[in-house]
Order: structure tokens, then sequence, then C-alpha cells
């Protein structure tokens, strides 16, 4: 098994998934690689996403781990064998990590939910808005990184304009829609732009309206990526130091209940629709 330097949140994922797998069953590394004919160090290897895992060892590991999910497994043996090398690495050594690995993790979604407060959700951005942004949090930064950041973050739309597209769902605040993050003009283009996408039979645009009453998850505010079984869904918040992957059941869990309930009290597709081209009609 050759050792990784830098694993990908893709394959640190798999690592965790099968470390869960083996503390549910109850066994020690030592043990697992007794099972399995390898020394302890490797399992570590394995579970730190350091090395890789052949399909053949991960369903006897899975089988020694007394796990009767087929699907669960079999997606797991996806994760570990489709070694896809997507448009984003032409950006490894150009950009941070958190660049390749979400549209990394994008790529394998089987759907997409976004929760927007203050700007306007990434796969909806102009590259003229999303410019705007970056030069906005990021002053001091040169020209090139800004057009080399705002060129990534057009890239990563693919998922919802290539022959197959992900399923999606923006659920965004009245807030961000009328934040003016350039001038009047930019504003205009940006909201014709989600009214564009919003047509889309596999898009759907929700708004929060300001004037809901008892409105209180403006801390709600994520990307949940769908796995090909529930266990494998990816929330991704914004944190300190740049994005954080959760991925522990029962905070996906509730995840999964903060959107639905953010969903049950925003506009239908059709008055969100309606209620954009209103805002744009002020502008």
């Amino acid at each position: 098994m050759a050792k990784r330097t830098e694993p990908t949140a893709r394959q640190l994922r798999l690592a965790v998934e099968l470390r869960r797998l083996r503390d549910t069953a109850g066994l020690t590394s030592r043990e697992a690689a007794t099972l399995l004919g390898v020394t302890a160090p490797q399992i570590s290897q394995i579970e730190s996403g350091l090395a890789g895992v052949s399909e053949r060892r991960l369903r006897l590991l899975a089988a020694n781990y007394c796990c009767t999910d087929d699907e669960f497994i079999d997606a797991l043996v996806a994760m570990a064998t489709n070694r896809t090398r997507g448009w984003w690495e032409e950006y490894r050594g150009q950009l941070p990590t958190a660049f390749m690995d979400l549209p990394e993790l994008e790529h394998h979604a089987h759907f997409r939910l976004d929760v927007e407060f203050l700007h306007i959700p990434g796969l909806l951005q102009t590259a003229e808005y999303a410019r705007s942004l970056f030069t906005y949090v990021n002053p001091e930064s040169p020209d090139s990184d800004v057009e080399r950041w705002t060129e990534h973050r057009m890239k990563r739309r693919v998922i919802i304009e290539r022959a197959e597209p992900v399923p999606y769902q923006a659920l965004t605040h009245e807030a961000a829609l009328r934040i003016r993050v350039g001038d009047r003009r930019m504003a205009r283009a940006q909201l014709d732009r989600v009214l564009e996408v919003s047509e889309a039979e596999h898009v759907t645009v929700r708004v929060i309206p300001f004037e809901l009453d008892g409105f209180g998850g403006a801390g709600s505010a994520m990307v949940y990526a769908g796995g090909p079984v529930p266990k494998l869904d990816t929330v991704v918040r914004d944190g300190p130091n740049g994005p954080v992957f959760i991925d522990a059941e029962a905070q996906l869990a509730r995840y999964r209940t903060l959107f639905h309930r953010v969903e049950a009290v925003s506009l239908d597709p059709s008055r969100s629709r309606d209620f954009i081209h209103g805002l744009a009609k002020e502008l």
C-alpha cells in the first residue's frame, strides 16, 4: 500500500467509515490486522487515509466487522476504487486543499442542498459577483489570485450544467438577494442569473422572506451533499480556517431536520421566482 502525504477529504471519509465499522465491531486495530493478514500500522494507515485499500480487502474487512449493509459496502468500494482526477486537479498546488475537496465532493454528490443568508449560493453566482466577493474579503490579494478563485468557482457550476446534472435546491434569504455586493447593474445581472437557473427542471430556488414571523434559522447556513446512501451524506459549513466537513450520523440527522424546517417556511418555487422578479424591477 503506497503511503499518501496529503489524503483528500473523500479519502479521509472512507478512512473514517472503516474505523467506525471496526469500532462498532469491538475490534482493535491489531485484531483487524490479523484478520486481514497485515500489520497493525497498516490498518492505522488505512484508517487515517494515508493508504488506500483494495476492493478485496475492504469487503473482507466489512465481513469481519459483521457489516451486512450491502448497499453501504458497495458505496465504500466505489469510494476506494474510483480514482477520478477531475478538472480541479489543475489547481492543486495553486489553491488551498479545500478548493480541491469541495469540487470532488460535488462531483460525486447524488444531490445538493444549499441554505444561504448573506450571499447568493456559489453555484448561482455570476463571475462578476464572485470576483467582487473575493476582492472584498481578501483586499490585499493580487488580481491574479482573485481571478484564479473566481475561475475555480465558475467551473464548480458544472454539476448543475452538465448533461447529467445533480438535482439542486437552494434556499436563499431575502437578505442575500438584496445585499449589493457590487453596483445596481451587477445586482440586477445576478438576480437575472438566479432566475435563469431556477427555470431548469433539476433546480429549485426558494426564498426566505424578511416578513416571516418566528424565524430563528439564520445560523443554519450550509451546503448539504447527498451521498450514494444517507450514511455517506456530507454537510459543509464555513469555519474560521475554511470549510468544515461534517459526517457524524447524529449531526447529519440534525442538519437534515434544520434544512426541512427552513424549507417548510420558504416561499414555493413559483412565488419565489415572482419575488425575485419584483426585486429585480426595483433596481
